[in-house]
């Protein structure tokens, strides 16, 4: 995408544009090849000029193939070139008038050349105001400006558009139609960079969005701390830094795309915090994600290659992916809100589900109802306590559902399924490069709760050095990602749960003190289901009729034998156990009413029915291997269950696969009636 420049003896020639106040003259300005002059009222101008017609940012001069020219930037009262309005680019030639407003300029090669003859001004024809920012040679030597593309049909002739590349227009068509797939900020980002990064002659790309994707507002001071990355690409393997906030604030504020090159001289860069020294950046071009006057981010490109550095060419082409890319972005922002909207739909509904699954008419469940009522009330933490199985999830969600943080998020997060610095990461998040495979930012349970309620089961699982950290965002302090320095606060209702006993840990110094009298100022207890009975044909009939509708079942219900044998077990797994074990007969049924031979239960017993008495022991003894006893019990066993060998390997407490091996390798034949 190389734009050629060829010889320009016009170019070599020092011009100036002369101004000349009503009382004094001012120092005529130097134009030079390497840089654009901006003019306008706006402070980011080159050239400032105080005049009430005069727009913010209303034109400029810079040097093109074919010598200067004057670029009118959408001005509201125009720019004349010897008194004929300008459209677009004008060229320059020596002796040419212009008139911003009502301020005059002269384009001249002859620094000391007046304006018009003594007496030929008038005070209307006098600059009123101006001020220049600066006769030097910017830092950031910006070759070029552009606010629209050649792409785009309002800016370009018939012309134009025939003669652009056919591979050109492919290329962003095709960029077009797979943005529109894109499902989330990194996505689309990184597609936008697979269309730019190498094609343009950058090999470094950066794309930055605004957080949520909401537009930036044009009276942000600092706009690259509302943005964040959304994509990074590298083809030489080198760490991205931001460019100059400057050139960062001038896209902001100017809504122009600039093209600037030879930054690796730039003392300002240099000596800059943000310094894009160390990528030895020869040329860089930075671009608004605009979709009309809304603002969603920047393009990032630069190249490091002095052979290669980016041309006119490549700033036109990002701006026409800049284009496709804000269009994208303001569509994937109305998908997200209305998926966030779907959401809110969705968990208005899973309330009335899950207040369906609080099923039961003991007196246990009313009480648990009418904690959970109280409870929500109040953004206190609270501690849910109860055997595995009993409904400790459903509990917390119901207190969510019922509390003034409903349209807030639900964050799950089980403690003992992770190691120390995975669950630290998980909670609290990391950083990027923090530790191995950390490719990444990664916001933690606490901050994707922001405005919610966090969940966190088996909390008596969580190691001291965690306990330790936890119990300081408990009490209201700041925190940081794992390898981060940024303190973050959020606004969370921590419920947590737990199935061990937390005073015999808090005795053992295995769980800290402090931390369990914080845990402990609302505490609600789930009864297991055995305490409970009356509750388990309700739950039955619950779990059968949603198991039925699922898998386009009939069933109806238990037979009497079945819902006596449901009653007389004890349910070690509480609830979850019945949840299984209905499902398990309803899809095995194949009439309307589940009989007993369909319930299949556990031989696991709870403390309550265990046997007292020992079991039988025979006092002969003879000599057997283990291999002739492993085979005695396993015939044995195939006998008992007439053959059936799925039920003969769960009682052996092995994998079928492994009976049949176990089979094969004693030579045994399983035994028929």
């Amino acid at each position: 995408m190389a734009l050629e420049y060829g010889s320009n003896h016009d170019l070599e020639t020092n011009y100036y544009l002369i101004m000349e106040g009503t009382s004094s003259s001012t120092k005529p300005f130097r134009l030079q090849a390497n840089q654009v002059v901006s003019i306008g009222r706006s402070s980011t101008n080159r050239i400032v000029l105080s005049d009430e017609k005069c727009s913010r940012n209303h034109c400029e001069v810079l040097a093109s193939p074919a010598g200067w020219k004057l670029r009118d930037r959408d001005s509201r009262n125009g720019t004349y070139i010897n008194g004929e309005i300008v459209d677009k680019d004008h060229p320059l030639t020596d002796g040419d008038l212009i008139r911003i407003g009502t301020t005059v300029l002269l384009f001249s090669s002859a620094p000391d050349t007046p304006i018009l003859p003594a007496g030929s001004l008038t005070e209307r024809d006098t600059a009123m105001d101006m001020r220049v920012v600066s006769d030097e040679p910017s830092p950031h030597e910006i070759l070029y400006r552009q606010r629209h593309t050649s792409y785009s049909d309002e800016t370009s002739s018939s012309r134009t558009r025939n003669h652009r590349p056919t591979r050109d227009m492919s290329r962003l068509v095709q960029m077009a139609m797979e943005l529109r797939s894109a499902e989330s900020p990194q996505e689309l980002a990184d597609l936008v960079l697979d269309g730019l990064v190498g094609i343009t002659g950058a090999d470094i790309g950066a794309v930055l969005t605004s957080e949520n994707l909401a537009p930036v507002d044009q009276k942000e001071r600092d706009v690259l701390s509302r943005l964040e990355i959304s994509s990074y690409r590298s083809l030489r393997g080198k760490e991205y830094r931001r460019v100059s906030r400057s050139l960062s604030q001038q896209v902001f504020h100017t809504y122009d795309a600039i093209l600037a090159r030879d930054l690796s001289a730039s003392m300002e860069l240099a000596h800059s915090r943000d310094s894009l020294a160390d990528l030895q950046a020869e040329s860089v071009i930075v671009a608004p994600l605009l979709d009309g006057d809304e603002f969603y981010g920047l393009i990032h490109l630069y190249s490091t290659k002095s052979e290669r550095p980016l041309e006119a060419a490549a700033l036109d082409y990002t701006l026409a992916a800049a284009d496709q890319a804000a269009i994208a972005l303001k569509n994937l922002r109305e998908r997200m809100n209305l998926q966030a909207g779907l959401q809110r739909l969705e968990t208005a509904n899973e309330q009335v589900s899950i207040e369906s699954e609080l099923i039961g008419k003991s007196p246990a469940m009313q009480r648990l109802r009418d904690t959970i009522g109280l409870v929500a009330t109040t953004d206190t933490v609270a501690l849910i306590r109860g055997e595995s199985g009993a409904g400790k999830e459903l509990v917390a969600r119901a207190i969510h559902m019922n509390s003034s943080r409903r349209n807030g998020p639900f964050v799950c997060m089980n403690c003992a399924a992770l190691s120390e610095s995975l669950l630290e990461s998980e909670l609290f998040g990391h950083e990027k490069g923090s530790f191995t495979g950390a490719t990444g930012q990664k916001h933690g349970k606490f901050e994707q709760a922001d405005g919610g309620t966090l969940f966190l089961d088996e909390v008596g699982e969580m190691s001291p050095a965690i306990q330790a950290k936890f119990l300081r965002v408990l009490e209201g302090h700041a925190f940081e990602r794992v390898g981060g320095a940024t303190e973050i606060k959020v606004d969370v209702r921590l419920v947590a749960a737990t199935n061990r006993n937390l005073e015999q840990a808090v005795r053992e110094m295995t769980f800290r003190k402090d931390l369990y009298f914080r845990l402990q100022v609302l505490e609600i207890h789930v009864p297991p289901l055995r305490d409970r009975k009356e509750d388990v044909p309700l739950l039955a009939q619950f779990f059968a009729e949603r198991v039925a509708e699922k898998s386009n079942r009939k069933v109806r219900g238990f037979s009497s034998s079945a819902m006596d044998k449901l009653m007389k077990y004890d349910w070690p797994g509480n609830v979850r156990e019945l949840q299984n074990t209905i499902e398990r007969a309803v899809v095995l049924c194949p009439h309307e009413f589940v009989d007993a031979s369909q319930i299949q239960l556990s031989k696991l017993e709870s403390k309550s029915s265990a046997p007292t008495a020992s079991p039988r022991r025979d006092d002969r003894y003879t000599e057997l291997s283990i291999e002739d006893l492993e085979k005695e019990h396993i015939l044995r066993t195939l006998e008992q269950t007439q053959g059936n060998k799925s039920r003969a390997a769960q009682i052996l407490g092995i994998e079928r696969s492994t009976l049949d091996r176990k089979l094969k390798k004693y030579g045994l034949k399983v035994p028929r009636d």
